[in-house]
This record gives structure tokens, sequence and C-alpha cells, in this order.
């Protein structure tokens, strides 16, 4: 978790991975979309979308976990069960705070490892957002476009702001929609396989296909907006979905972790069933000392 965490910030914070540079034709149509401002002015922020996708599973999470924990301690016989889980020799762990921190550990390093997945796509393709040429601001008649097959590769093409500019080029996958389809996979999943309570065979799907509309949503809304390309969410999608589903069937099976209550250890079948003597087989080198050992008897007619 540590060094997922690590190459995440790498990745987001730092310029130790450098971004392909990758050129573009003369007034390629496809790059000429308007620029609608910075990232915060989208319909959905980047910080709504991360605070989002981190505290509505965890809060989720937490909230199934106890519900289901004190279900099951107030229908059980106290006095017969065992209310946690030993780890080790000396330590002694909550089943609620072991099964919460298992889903929710597992989520967290699902979401970085996402972004990682998602900023390594970007820095390999350096792929060009449909605004890019609005903000590169290229000086055409200095580059030699009188004709708009002419292609341009050298980085000091562009005129504009750098850090826009170098956003810009950071579209393929795209990281909003694979962090959203993602969150909603998980949790779409956790829902289904955890919650077994009566009433809720409509409930469930509801809530699982409406955290699933969010996520699309949120890919419409990037496209919407000029600020990537159908590739790059339906990229990221797949990158989310993939992850996603990886995690729950591979990694917590399902959410099919050990009961919230242990049940009572089962008793040694042995000590109650009486002793049954089996049959004893003697060995080949046991019946042949038997036989050097009997006495010889002699015939006399």
């Amino acid at each position: 978790m540590a060094g997922t965490v690590m190459l995440a910030y790498y990745f987001e914070y730092t310029d130790t991975f450098n971004v392909h540079v990758q050129g573009f034709f003369c007034y390629e149509t496809a790059y000429t979309k308007p620029y609608l401002g910075p990232e915060d002015t989208s319909a959905i922020p980047p910080a709504l979308l991360y605070a989002v996708v981190t505290g509505v599973p965890t809060l989720l999470i937490t909230v199934t976990e106890t519900v289901l924990f004190l279900i099951q301690y107030t229908s059980k016989d106290l006095d017969s069960r065992e209310k946690t889980i030993v780890t080790g020799d000396c330590c002694y762990l909550n089943p609620l705070v072991r099964r919460t921190f298992r889903f929710l550990g597992v989520y967290m390093f699902g979401l970085f490892t996402t972004d990682i997945f998602v900023n390594a796509g970007q820095v390999v393709t350096g792929d060009l957002a449909p605004h890019f040429l609005t903000v590169c601001k290229p000086n055409y008649t200095a580059l030699g476009c009188q004709q708009a097959l002419r292609y341009i590769s050298h980085q000091e093409a562009c005129t504009g702001n750098e850090d826009d500019i170098l956003r810009a080029r950071k579209t393929f996958p795209s990281k909003e929609a694979a962090l959203s389809v993602y969150a909603a996979v998980y949790m779409a999943m956790y829902i289904t396989f955890t919650v077994k309570a009566k009433g809720t065979r409509l409930a469930k799907p509801v809530m699982s296909l409406g955290l699933m509309c969010l996520a699309f949503l949120t890919g419409i809304n990037r496209v919407a907006e000029y600020r990537n390309h159908w590739s790059d969410v339906i990229a990221g999608f797949i990158i989310g979905v993939a992850i996603a589903t990886f995690l729950v069937v591979c990694v917590v099976h399902n959410f099919k972790g050990k009961q919230l209550l242990n049940e009572d250890p089962p008793q040694d079948h042995l000590s109650n069933n009486p002793m049954v003597s089996s049959p004893r087989v003697e060995s080949p080198l046991e019946k042949y000392i038997a036989s050097q050992l009997k006495p010889n008897h002699v015939h006399f007619n």
C-alpha cells in the first residue's frame, strides 16, 4: 500500500515521469474545440470527485459492517460465542474492525492502483485533448502551415500557458471516468454480495444501477466539456471495471470473509466417540521372524 501511494504521488505531483510529446497537423479539427476553463470550473471538479470516491465508500462500508455486526451480535448467545479474533499470540482484533479494515484497505489499494494505471497511460501516450490547439496557440505562420497536412512534432510549437498545455497532453485514458466507474463497480458488488436482508431484492439493483449511472454521467460530462475524447472515457471505464472486478473476485472473494461472530469451536469428535480397535496387520518381516521361531516337528513312520 505504501509503495502504491508513493508511486501515485510521483505520477501526480512531480515531474519525475516526462509526458510524451505527441505532434499534430496544422488546423486539425479534432483538437480545436473550445476551452471551457480549468478543471476546477467543471461541472464535476476533481475535488468533488475525489471526495465522493473516497468518502462515500468509506461511509457505506463502515455503516453496513456495523449494522451487520450488531444484528449478529444481538441475535446470538453472548456467553457461548467468541467476540474477538485472535491475531498472533497476544493481540486481539474485533471482527467488525477486521472486516471493515480489510474491505476498505482493498478498496483504497485499488483506488491508488487505478490512478497509477491511468497516469502511466497518460504519460506514455501523451494523447491530446479536444481543446489542445485552443490552449496551445501555435503560430501557424512561423510554423509554415500554408497547408493543413503539415505535421508539427516539436514541443516549442505552442505559445500558450505551459500548465494548460501539459494538462491537455494527458487525456488518455480519462482519470475521472476510471476512478468513478471503479468506485461504482466495487460498491455495487459489495452491496450485492454483502446485504442479504429480506426486502432488499429490489433495493440492491436500484442502488447498484444508480452508482453505475453516476459513473456513466461523469464520463459523458468529460466529453461534453471537450476535456476528453470518447476513446479516453471508454478506456478509463475498462480500466476501472477490470481492477474492481479483479479485486472483488480474486482478493476479497466476493466479500465472503469470516463471520462477524465466530461459531462455537467444534468439539473433538474423537473424545465423544469410543475408541474402535482396528485389526493389526503384520508386516512380511514379522511373519518371517515368527516362522523361524516355531519349533520343528519331527514325524516318525
